[in-house]
């Protein structure tokens, strides 16, 4: 893993810029999930209504209650068991680019266990936004090849890591409904 594909994200990521990069689960376009702006270009690069939410990474509990109310203590326990990536819809986010949380006071986060990506959140010391590298309503790129001309003409960095990988795997996601009761949505 070359600490220059990390250092060059970061450098976008601070300037309000667009990644296309790996992640635990597909290629995905990102920015820094506290900023406005960035979090803007991302629906427009996607072609996406801002009505809909997009998922936020982190890079492990500790920073996951930077912006998260309240972690219930069973969704650490569901998380340290975990055998594929889970992504868990958190009620009453916080700290977060206003535009990432959906209209229902909620957030998407997945703690990644990703070497790239969680060495770059660690470094960028701030969430990162994480959605499919295609254009809404497209079919989701399972590698980098696949990835279409006009995504790649649209971001601003694109880390030059894991071309070659096959991406076949997409994340566990869980509701917490307001009582908190786990729900899964899919496996």
């Amino acid at each position: 893993m070359s600490s220059t594909e990390i250092s060059n994200a970061i450098e976008a990521l601070s300037r309000e810029k667009t990644i296309l990069y790996p992640t635990d689960t597909v290629w995905g376009i990102g920015c820094d999930a506290t900023n406005e702006n960035a979090v803007s270009k991302i629906f427009k690069i996607k072609k996406r209504e801002n009505s809909k939410s997009l998922v936020v990474l982190v890079d492990g509990i500790d920073m996951l209650r930077n912006y998260i109310e309240e972690v219930p203590e069973k969704l650490i326990t569901v998380l340290s068991v975990a055998t594929k990536p889970t992504t868990i819809i958190y009620k009453n986010p916080k700290n977060l680019a206003q535009n990432v949380i959906a209209d229902d006071n909620t957030v998407a986060i997945r703690i990644v266990h990703d070497d790239f990506c969680e060495r770059l959140i660690k470094q960028f010391n701030r969430p990162i936004v994480s959605t499919s590298a295609n254009i809404s309503g497209e079919e989701t790129p399972k590698r980098f090849s696949e990835i279409s001309k006009p995504i790649l003409d649209s971001v601003d960095y694109i880390v030059n890591l894991a071309k070659d990988e096959i991406y076949l795997k997409s994340s566990t996601i869980i509701r917490i409904s307001e009582d908190n009761t786990i729900k899964i949505i899919r496996k």
